[in-house]
């Protein structure tokens, strides 16, 4: 199965989520040798879970489903990326995945402030608030995570052997 109408040029989101399109299968997972077990593994959940993203009749649990798809991908980021807190005795205060993301990876900034605004509708859409989500706020999430997921792919440079997901 693939997410068609993927962005074609560009890396950032336009404004209102529009973004030049073109067909991309998303369902192989990019995959490095020494790549953190546990960033190959959201990877692959982020592509399994944009499939039932787009699979879904229902624009709320798309929509939902996308934004879960973007916050693993985060993950993934965060766990290659990550580092430590530089007194360890003391903690920070919890933080968003998109408050945390620009810090560690500053070329992605655009798309943590584009995914951090869709936070409340992903709530609300999960809470099965009636009209929350569009169809095509739902369809322009699947096509921008979809994208985020590949951008992420080479941002952290996860190329080589390819593993198909579920």
């Amino acid at each position: 199965m693939t997410v068609a109408d993927l962005h074609g040029g560009t890396s950032r989101p336009q404004a209102g989520g529009q973004l030049p399109l073109r067909s991309v299968d998303v369902h192989p997972v990019l995959l490095k040798a020494g790549a953190p077990p546990a960033a190959r593994d959201l990877l692959a959940q982020a592509h399994r879970t944009l499939l039932r993203a787009a699979a879904a009749q229902d624009p709320l649990e798309r929509y939902a489903t996308a934004h879960l798809a973007a916050l693993r991908t985060t993950a993934a980021v965060l766990a290659v990326r990550g580092r430590p807190e530089k007194n360890p005795r003391r903690r920070k205060a919890i933080r968003s995945a998109w408050e945390v993301l620009p810090e560690v990876a500053p070329e992605l900034a655009e798309w943590a402030l584009y995914f951090a605004a869709g936070a409340a509708k992903r709530s609300a859409a999960e809470a099965g608030v009636p009209g929350a989500a569009s169809a095509r706020d739902a369809d322009d999430l699947i096509r921008n995570a979809a994208l985020f997921v590949r951008l992420v792919e080479r941002v952290l440079q996860l190329g080589g052997n390819r593993i198909e997901s579920d």
